[in-house]
């Protein structure tokens, strides 16, 4: 109860706060995975070799005959950003608690809020796991979808910040909806098949790391037909829309999943097609999570919450004449 007291003492996060801190918990739930990529291409993945230490009795890098220094301070360089995770996380919690104080009818903004910094500990939970188990690739695997489902719930988070708490009207027909939720079920489909081609391929985080026993031509051929599925339901998805109309924004949305689902179709076949080199693979894990950007926005776009009662503080809101009720 007392913190509450000092978070009412904080200012009101005005609308241009509200979007920034949102956009920034998309960057960073993204960027901690394209981060991680970079640890893993650069066989950086043990050069802290134990957790939450970097070493035994330091927290940073030390002369080891056995580490390669440039390889414990890339690891050690993501962790660090998790710190940055972190403060993002705690701002979006205090910005979203500090709107549920005047308007507290916004529950679920704080619920979306308050799942940033929670996946935040799940995230390093799995990453001392993955470091104390010597990188299964499994472990990474999990460690990856983990960052896949905080950046979907940061975009969320970016719209409730923008929209209300009225049940969803959708903006498109039921067959659409269908359509839509197939569309999603697909891509996270797709980044789990991706996990498993990673998971057979050259780059485990370390050498000596065991990889997964499965012919990797097999699961490359599967993580691709998985794309094509995904386009093929996009493509029908617009000629069902083409048929029964839908809005500009909705249409600006669906080009855009169009645009970063094909370029990254693009450069998976040119990484396969060159071996997997490093810097493809890392370029590959961004345009997953820009494909994930750029889907659940799409979804967002389809629902309709009605128009947001908190980018004032109650007080203004109420001296504006707002006939929408502050709380409900």
């Amino acid at each position: 109860m007392q913190f509450s007291s000092l978070v009412a003492r904080l200012p009101y996060p005005s609308q241009a706060v509200q979007r920034a801190l949102a956009v920034a918990a998309i960057v960073t739930q993204g960027g901690i995975g394209v981060t991680g990529s970079v640890v893993r291409v650069t066989g950086s993945g043990l050069g802290c070799p134990t957790w939450p230490q970097c070493f035994s009795g330091s927290m940073v890098p030390v002369e080891h005959p056995e580490y390669d220094l440039l390889n414990q301070w890339i690891e050690f360089g993501n962790r660090l950003f998790t710190i940055v995770v972190v403060a993002v996380a705690a701002l979006s919690v205090l910005a979203a608690w500090r709107i549920l104080i005047d308007h507290p009818g916004r529950r679920r903004l704080m619920k979306l809020a308050l799942a940033m910094p929670a996946g935040v500990v799940a995230q390093a939970v799995i990453g001392g796991i993955t470091v104390l188990v010597d990188l299964l690739w499994w472990t990474v695997a999990i460690h990856f979808l983990a960052s896949t489902v905080l950046v979907w719930l940061a975009v969320l988070l970016l719209h409730a910040f923008q929209e209300g708490d009225e049940p969803p009207r959708w903006r498109v027909t039921p067959s659409g909806r269908i359509l839509l939720g197939t569309l999603v079920g697909i891509m996270f489909a797709l980044l789990i098949a991706g996990t498993t081609v990673t998971g057979a391929g050259p780059h485990g985080g370390d050498p000596e790391t065991p990889r997964l026993q499965a012919p990797i031509d097999a699961l490359a051929q599967v993580h691709g037909a998985l794309l094509v599925l995904f386009l093929l339901v996009l493509a029908m998805l617009g000629l069902q829309w083409l048929r029964t109309g839908a809005t500009a924004r909705l249409w600006r949305r669906y080009a855009v999943v169009w645009a970063v689902a094909l370029a990254q179709g693009g450069l998976g076949s040119l990484q396969y097609a060159l071996g997997v080199p490093e810097g493809l693979v890392s370029l590959h894990v961004l345009g997953s999570m820009l494909v994930i950007v750029a889907t659940a926005a799409l979804w967002c776009a389809a629902r309709d919450r009605g128009p947001t009662t908190s980018q004032q503080p109650a007080a203004a809101t109420r001296s504006l004449g707002d006939d929408s009720p502050v709380t409900r």
